[in-house]
Protein backbone atom coordinates (compact mmCIF):
# COMPACT_ATOMS: atom_id res chain seq x y z
CA UNK A 1 0.00 0.00 0.00
CA UNK A 2 0.77 3.73 -0.12
CA UNK A 3 2.22 5.46 2.78
CA UNK A 4 0.00 8.46 3.89
CA UNK A 5 1.71 10.99 5.77
CA UNK A 6 1.92 14.68 5.33
CA UNK A 7 -1.72 14.76 5.76
CA UNK A 8 -2.46 17.58 8.64
CA UNK A 9 -2.98 20.86 7.69
CA UNK A 10 -0.01 22.58 10.33
CA UNK A 11 2.17 20.16 8.26
CA UNK A 12 1.16 21.08 5.13
CA UNK A 13 1.67 24.60 5.73
CA UNK A 14 4.51 24.15 7.31
CA UNK A 15 5.81 22.15 4.11
CA UNK A 16 4.34 25.06 2.01
CA UNK A 17 6.86 27.46 3.70
CA UNK A 18 10.22 25.71 4.53
CA UNK A 19 10.23 23.13 1.48
CA UNK A 20 13.30 23.39 -0.94
CA UNK A 21 12.67 23.90 -4.55
CA UNK A 22 14.47 21.72 -6.94
CA UNK A 23 17.29 23.89 -8.75
CA UNK A 24 17.18 24.95 -12.25
CA UNK A 25 19.94 22.09 -13.09
CA UNK A 26 17.80 19.40 -12.15
CA UNK A 27 14.58 20.67 -14.48
CA UNK A 28 17.13 21.12 -17.15
CA UNK A 29 18.37 17.55 -16.63
CA UNK A 30 14.99 16.31 -16.85
CA UNK A 31 13.43 18.41 -19.99
CA UNK A 32 16.73 17.44 -21.68
CA UNK A 33 16.35 13.56 -21.26
CA UNK A 34 12.62 14.19 -22.27
CA UNK A 35 13.48 15.74 -25.35
CA UNK A 36 16.00 13.37 -26.52
CA UNK A 37 13.85 10.06 -25.85
CA UNK A 38 10.24 11.83 -26.88
CA UNK A 39 10.70 15.11 -28.22
CA UNK A 40 7.80 18.03 -28.32
CA UNK A 41 4.96 18.20 -28.49
CA UNK A 42 5.12 18.41 -24.52
CA UNK A 43 1.03 18.49 -23.80
CA UNK A 44 0.44 17.19 -20.37
CA UNK A 45 3.04 16.55 -17.50
CA UNK A 46 1.84 14.68 -14.17
CA UNK A 47 3.51 15.63 -10.81
CA UNK A 48 2.91 12.99 -8.13
CA UNK A 49 3.33 12.97 -4.64
CA UNK A 50 3.33 16.80 -5.61
CA UNK A 51 2.79 18.57 -2.27
CA UNK A 52 2.28 21.69 -2.03
CA UNK A 53 3.27 22.21 -5.76
CA UNK A 54 6.77 23.85 -5.39
CA UNK A 55 7.65 21.04 -7.89
CA UNK A 56 4.66 20.99 -9.89
CA UNK A 57 5.07 24.82 -10.44
CA UNK A 58 8.52 24.36 -12.38
CA UNK A 59 7.29 22.58 -15.22
CA UNK A 60 4.18 24.95 -15.94
CA UNK A 61 6.76 26.55 -18.41
CA UNK A 62 7.24 23.73 -20.22
CA UNK A 63 4.05 21.82 -20.59
CA UNK A 64 0.61 22.76 -22.01
CA UNK A 65 -0.89 21.16 -19.08
CA UNK A 66 0.49 20.13 -15.95
CA UNK A 67 -1.26 18.12 -12.93
CA UNK A 68 -0.09 18.17 -9.26
CA UNK A 69 -2.04 14.99 -7.34
CA UNK A 70 -1.58 14.00 -3.76
CA UNK A 71 -3.17 11.86 -1.44
CA UNK A 72 -3.30 14.81 0.90
CA UNK A 73 -6.08 17.04 0.38
CA UNK A 74 -4.45 19.58 2.80
CA UNK A 75 -1.29 19.69 0.82
CA UNK A 76 -3.78 20.24 -1.83
CA UNK A 77 -5.20 23.09 -1.01
CA UNK A 78 -1.88 24.66 -0.08
CA UNK A 79 -0.98 24.10 -3.62
CA UNK A 80 -4.42 25.33 -5.05
CA UNK A 81 -3.65 28.73 -2.80
CA UNK A 82 -0.84 29.82 -4.83
CA UNK A 83 -1.87 32.33 -7.95
CA UNK A 84 -0.13 32.99 -10.55
CA UNK A 85 -0.34 29.48 -12.99
CA UNK A 86 -3.18 29.32 -15.10
CA UNK A 87 -2.27 25.42 -16.43
CA UNK A 88 -1.44 24.18 -13.73
CA UNK A 89 -4.43 22.11 -11.69
CA UNK A 90 -4.29 19.81 -8.77
CA UNK A 91 -6.45 17.01 -7.54
CA UNK A 92 -6.40 14.55 -4.49
CA UNK A 93 -5.80 10.95 -5.20
CA UNK A 94 -2.90 7.92 -5.29
CA UNK A 95 -0.20 7.58 -7.05
CA UNK A 96 -1.01 4.09 -8.15
CA UNK A 97 -4.27 5.48 -9.56
CA UNK A 98 -4.36 7.63 -11.92
CA UNK A 99 -7.51 9.64 -13.69
CA UNK A 100 -5.88 9.92 -17.23
CA UNK A 101 -6.52 7.94 -20.59
CA UNK A 102 -4.04 5.03 -21.51
CA UNK A 103 -1.17 6.70 -23.59
CA UNK A 104 -2.18 10.57 -22.51
CA UNK A 105 1.18 11.83 -20.75
CA UNK A 106 3.98 13.30 -21.52
CA UNK A 107 5.94 13.09 -18.32
CA UNK A 108 5.52 11.71 -15.04
CA UNK A 109 7.34 13.05 -11.83
CA UNK A 110 7.80 12.90 -8.34
CA UNK A 111 9.87 14.76 -6.16
CA UNK A 112 11.25 13.49 -2.99
CA UNK A 113 7.41 11.14 -2.96
CA UNK A 114 8.44 8.02 -5.14
CA UNK A 115 9.67 6.16 -1.73
CA UNK A 116 5.86 6.59 -0.50
CA UNK A 117 4.20 4.87 -3.67
CA UNK A 118 3.32 0.57 -3.87
CA UNK A 119 6.53 0.40 -6.22
CA UNK A 120 4.76 -2.54 -8.03
CA UNK A 121 1.58 -0.92 -8.43
CA UNK A 122 2.83 2.67 -9.38
CA UNK A 123 5.18 0.98 -12.07
CA UNK A 124 2.51 -0.94 -13.64
CA UNK A 125 -0.38 2.34 -13.60
CA UNK A 126 2.95 4.42 -14.74
CA UNK A 127 3.13 2.18 -18.10
CA UNK A 128 -0.24 2.63 -18.75
CA UNK A 129 -0.71 5.94 -18.42
CA UNK A 130 2.44 7.05 -20.34
CA UNK A 131 2.78 7.96 -24.36
CA UNK A 132 4.84 6.30 -26.12
CA UNK A 133 8.49 7.01 -25.36
CA UNK A 134 6.82 9.12 -22.19
CA UNK A 135 9.43 9.35 -19.80
CA UNK A 136 9.50 9.15 -15.94
CA UNK A 137 11.91 10.95 -13.35
CA UNK A 138 11.76 10.64 -9.91
CA UNK A 139 13.94 13.09 -7.90
CA UNK A 140 15.19 13.64 -4.53
CA UNK A 141 17.77 14.07 -1.86
CA UNK A 142 19.28 12.45 1.28
CA UNK A 143 18.74 14.03 4.62
CA UNK A 144 22.89 14.57 4.58
CA UNK A 145 22.87 18.36 4.59
CA UNK A 146 25.40 20.88 5.07
CA UNK A 147 25.53 24.08 6.12
CA UNK A 148 28.24 26.98 6.34
CA UNK A 149 28.49 30.27 8.24
CA UNK A 150 31.83 31.70 8.36
CA UNK A 151 34.08 29.46 10.12
CA UNK A 152 31.54 27.51 12.06
CA UNK A 153 30.44 25.36 9.74
CA UNK A 154 31.51 22.12 11.11
CA UNK A 155 29.49 22.86 14.42
CA UNK A 156 26.14 23.96 12.94
CA UNK A 157 26.49 20.19 11.07
CA UNK A 158 27.24 19.00 14.55
CA UNK A 159 24.08 20.29 15.92
CA UNK A 160 22.04 18.90 12.74
CA UNK A 161 23.26 15.67 13.02
CA UNK A 162 22.67 15.80 16.91
CA UNK A 163 18.99 16.57 16.38
CA UNK A 164 18.64 13.90 13.59
CA UNK A 165 19.66 11.13 15.75
CA UNK A 166 16.64 12.32 18.24
CA UNK A 167 14.13 12.16 16.01
CA UNK A 168 15.49 8.98 13.77
CA UNK A 169 13.99 6.35 15.89
CA UNK A 170 10.53 8.12 14.53
CA UNK A 171 11.40 7.65 10.67
CA UNK A 172 9.56 5.32 8.40
CA UNK A 173 11.50 2.52 6.92
CA UNK A 174 10.59 4.31 3.86
CA UNK A 175 12.93 7.68 4.40
CA UNK A 176 15.88 4.65 3.81
CA UNK A 177 14.58 4.00 0.67
CA UNK A 178 14.48 7.95 0.14
CA UNK A 179 18.55 7.96 1.45
CA UNK A 180 19.20 5.01 -1.20
CA UNK A 181 18.24 6.95 -3.85
CA UNK A 182 15.34 4.62 -5.12
CA UNK A 183 17.84 2.06 -5.73
CA UNK A 184 15.43 -0.95 -5.65
CA UNK A 185 12.43 1.62 -7.57
CA UNK A 186 15.34 2.33 -10.33
CA UNK A 187 16.02 -1.97 -10.32
CA UNK A 188 12.65 -2.63 -10.67
CA UNK A 189 11.29 -0.41 -13.87
CA UNK A 190 10.23 -2.32 -16.27
CA UNK A 191 12.15 -0.26 -19.57
CA UNK A 192 15.47 -0.92 -20.76
CA UNK A 193 16.00 2.29 -21.34
CA UNK A 194 16.85 4.02 -17.40
CA UNK A 195 19.42 6.03 -15.48
CA UNK A 196 20.39 7.41 -12.10
CA UNK A 197 21.81 10.48 -11.84
CA UNK A 198 23.70 11.10 -8.62
CA UNK A 199 25.54 14.23 -7.04
CA UNK A 200 23.42 17.19 -8.73
CA UNK A 201 24.63 20.01 -6.61
CA UNK A 202 22.39 22.76 -4.90
CA UNK A 203 23.43 25.41 -2.99
CA UNK A 204 21.65 28.20 -1.52
CA UNK A 205 20.91 30.97 1.07
CA UNK A 206 18.70 29.78 4.11
CA UNK A 207 17.89 31.95 7.41
CA UNK A 208 18.12 30.07 10.53
CA UNK A 209 14.46 29.98 11.36
CA UNK A 210 14.23 28.70 7.82
CA UNK A 211 16.62 25.89 8.55
CA UNK A 212 14.61 24.94 11.68
CA UNK A 213 10.85 24.90 10.08
CA UNK A 214 12.72 22.96 7.32
CA UNK A 215 13.38 20.19 9.69
CA UNK A 216 9.85 21.08 11.16
CA UNK A 217 8.76 19.46 7.78
CA UNK A 218 10.58 16.29 8.07
CA UNK A 219 7.84 13.07 7.97
CA UNK A 220 10.16 11.78 11.20
CA UNK A 221 10.19 15.10 12.97
CA UNK A 222 6.22 15.23 12.44
CA UNK A 223 5.85 11.62 13.93
CA UNK A 224 7.99 12.79 17.45
CA UNK A 225 5.20 15.92 17.36
CA UNK A 226 2.36 13.39 17.46
CA UNK A 227 4.25 11.21 20.12
CA UNK A 228 6.03 13.86 22.46
CA UNK A 229 4.63 17.71 21.63
CA UNK A 230 6.28 19.34 24.34
CA UNK A 231 9.68 17.56 23.61
CA UNK A 232 9.83 18.34 19.96
CA UNK A 233 8.50 21.82 20.19
CA UNK A 234 11.62 21.94 22.97
CA UNK A 235 13.94 20.09 20.53
CA UNK A 236 13.21 22.84 17.52
CA UNK A 237 13.35 25.80 20.48
CA UNK A 238 16.95 24.04 21.40
CA UNK A 239 18.32 23.92 17.82
CA UNK A 240 17.55 27.72 17.26
CA UNK A 241 18.97 28.47 20.30
CA UNK A 242 22.55 26.50 19.54
CA UNK A 243 22.86 27.30 15.60
CA UNK A 244 22.14 31.45 16.86
CA UNK A 245 24.94 30.90 19.84
CA UNK A 246 27.61 28.94 17.53
CA UNK A 247 26.96 31.94 14.81
CA UNK A 248 27.13 34.30 17.26
CA UNK A 249 24.35 36.40 15.98
CA UNK A 250 20.52 37.11 17.45
CA UNK A 251 18.22 36.93 14.83
CA UNK A 252 16.58 33.80 13.19
CA UNK A 253 16.58 36.08 9.64
CA UNK A 254 20.32 35.71 9.77
CA UNK A 255 21.21 33.33 6.70
CA UNK A 256 23.59 30.75 5.92
CA UNK A 257 24.55 28.73 3.23
CA UNK A 258 22.48 25.02 2.47
CA UNK A 259 24.38 22.69 0.71
CA UNK A 260 22.74 19.34 -0.91
CA UNK A 261 22.78 17.04 -3.88
CA UNK A 262 19.68 15.76 -5.78
CA UNK A 263 19.27 12.29 -7.56
CA UNK A 264 17.39 11.77 -10.41
CA UNK A 265 15.91 8.52 -12.30
CA UNK A 266 15.15 8.64 -15.53
CA UNK A 267 13.39 5.76 -17.64
CA UNK A 268 11.86 6.01 -20.87
CA UNK A 269 8.66 3.81 -21.79
CA UNK A 270 9.61 1.85 -25.28
CA UNK A 271 7.39 2.80 -28.50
Amino acid sequence: MAHRLFEEKHHASIYQKYRIIPPDSVMEIILEYLNKKKGPPHELAVDLGCGTGQNTRLLAPHFQKVVGIDVSESQVEEARAVPGFANVTYRSGPAEELPFPDGSVDLLTAASAAHWFDAERFLIEAGRVLKPRGCIALLGYTDDFSMHYGSCGEKLNKIFAEVKQVIRPYASPRVAIANSKLQALFEAIPFAEKERIERIAMKMEMTVAGMVGFMESFSYCQTYFKNDPQAAAALLESMMTRLLEQMGVSSPDTKLEFTAEYYIVLACKPQ
